[in-house]
């Protein structure tokens, strides 16, 4: 017979609470294999696919994308054995018409409730957080909807624009809301539509002009990246005291360095980047000036130094700025460390980040340049001591053996944490990188 089991939202990364629905790669009906991607879901650090620990046949989803659920919250239910044989010969109230009813949710052996996944698991405990205001709470499997009708097969994969209120009067009401056509701003589901479908009217074939847009506000819950982004920087900029240091420079040498290691067999079809550079200059100057590359560790009363880089790289994306790593950037080449940065920028952009390789930074490189901004005080990441913004590349006149000439011309800005790195020491720092910048071939005396 049946044999149903809860799928609960997993802690993908230490210390996680909660994480939005992104989309389902599910419905229900649908016979899904071990280890089959079902959800999409945003953490506070990145989008992340969830697989499912068995192999069965979905009978409901209990979220919708866009809500906001707890960590060990129930987010659907699965037959995992949808072929077995049924047992004929007892026959009690959950029986009807002869067909076996799936067991409430709730009644699910705590022995049968999900194992966690390989590499994450719902914590023990879980932290209670009072309720969203722009997310219903979810709701709970019912017996009776094993035995719903199946959704219509040309909206099945439809998922309407409403906000939770009016999704809360459909589902009072019983109007699927894939069945409502919106007539709201960008076709969202209005309180009006749920009620005109409610009461069986249609909509008038012709409309009164809609009226101009007033000009006012529009709200955003702050959420997933952006609110974890915010919460880091305003930690940091209130525990660090930042320092911040300029630096302008002619980096002409550096960019016909470019021009020519593109034509070089090593650098096919890799993407050189000033970036790459600025990143390769980093890490060679960190072990004269190790104090960049430290932590301060304020509980213990210790400064631990690093002996290796992980090299953050912010990269904005269309969920906000995330800061994945290079790991061990200072034992790669400057092709290897191209190559690194491109791939890890063009995951960071899609979502798909693992929030492992957003942890452990030991320094960090911005780019503000690709904006077309000269230069920033950029916010040092917790848990580092120093941050390096790199400026646009502009021809700018510069004076060359007493004559002024158009050249290649960049601002760097370095933040540091004075309880860790002192004036001189970041001013040697920053001159440091600046001078690998301006002339490469010093780095062959490093």
């Amino acid at each position: 017979m049946p044999e149903y089991k809860q799928f609960p939202l997993a802690d993908t990364a230490e210390g996680l609470t909660e994480a939005e629905i992104l989309n389902w790669q599910v419905k229900p009906g649908d016979e899904v294999a071990v280890n089959q991607i079902v959800v999409e879901v945003e953490t506070a650090k990145a989008a992340v696919e969830l697989p499912i620990p068995w192999a069965g046949v979905i009978t409901e989803l209990h979220v919708e994308p866009g809500q906001v659920v707890e960590v060990g919250t129930p987010i659907l239910t699965m037959d995992v054995d949808p072929h077995g044989a049924e047992v004929p010969q007892q026959q009690d109230a959950g029986e009807v018409n002869g067909a076996a009813q799936p067991a409430p949710a709730a009644e699910t052996p705590a022995e049968e409730e999900m194992k966690p996944l390989v590499g994450y698991g719902s914590k023990p405990t879980v932290t209670k957080r009072r309720p969203r205001k722009d997310a219903p709470a979810p709701a709970a499997a019912a017996p009776e909807a094993a035995t719903a009708a199946p959704a219509t097969p040309s909206t099945s994969d439809y998922v309407p624009l409403a906000k939770p209120p009016v999704r809360k009067l459909a589902k009072d009401l019983g109007i699927d809301l894939r069945t409502v056509i919106g007539h709201g701003s960008g076709g969202v589901v209005t309180r009006e539509d749920v009620e005109r479908a409610a009461n069986g009217a249609a909509a008038p074939e012709e409309e009164a002009p809609a009226p101009a847009r007033e000009r006012g506000e529009r709200r955003v819950p702050i959420k997933g990246v952006r609110r974890a982004t915010a919460e880091a920087m305003v930690k940091s900029a209130f525990t660090a005291p930042h320092v911040t240091e300029f630096l302008t420079i002619d980096v002409t040498p550096m960019m016909e360095l470019r021009e020519e290691l593109k034509r070089h067999p090593d650098f096919a079809g890799v993407k050189l980047t000033p970036l790459a550079f600025a990143a390769k200059a980093m890490c060679l100057a960190v072990p004269r000036t190790p104090d960049v590359n430290a932590r301060w560790d304020g509980d213990a009363g210790e400064i631990v130094y690093h002996d290796y880089v992980h090299l953050g790289v912010a990269a904005a994306t269309p969920r906000g700025l995330v800061v994945p790593k290079v790991r061990d950037a200072d034992e790669l080449s400057l092709v290897e460390l191209a190559k690194t940065i491109e791939a890890l920028t063009e995951t960071a952009r899609e979502g798909k980040t693992p929030p492992a390789d957003m942890l452990n930074g030991t320094i960090t490189i911005t780019n503000v340049g690709v904006f077309g901004a000269d230069t920033g005080t950029p916010i040092i990441n917790p848990g580092e001591a120093a941050i390096l913004a790199l400026g646009a590349i502009r021809d700018m006149p510069w004076v060359v053996d007493g004559e002024i000439v158009p050249r290649k011309v960049c601002q760097l800005s370095l933040s540091f944490d004075h309880r860790l790195v002192d004036g001189q020491q970041g001013s040697r720092y920053l001159a440091d990188v600046g001078a690998l910048l301006a002339n490469p071939a010093m780095a062959i005396t490093y």
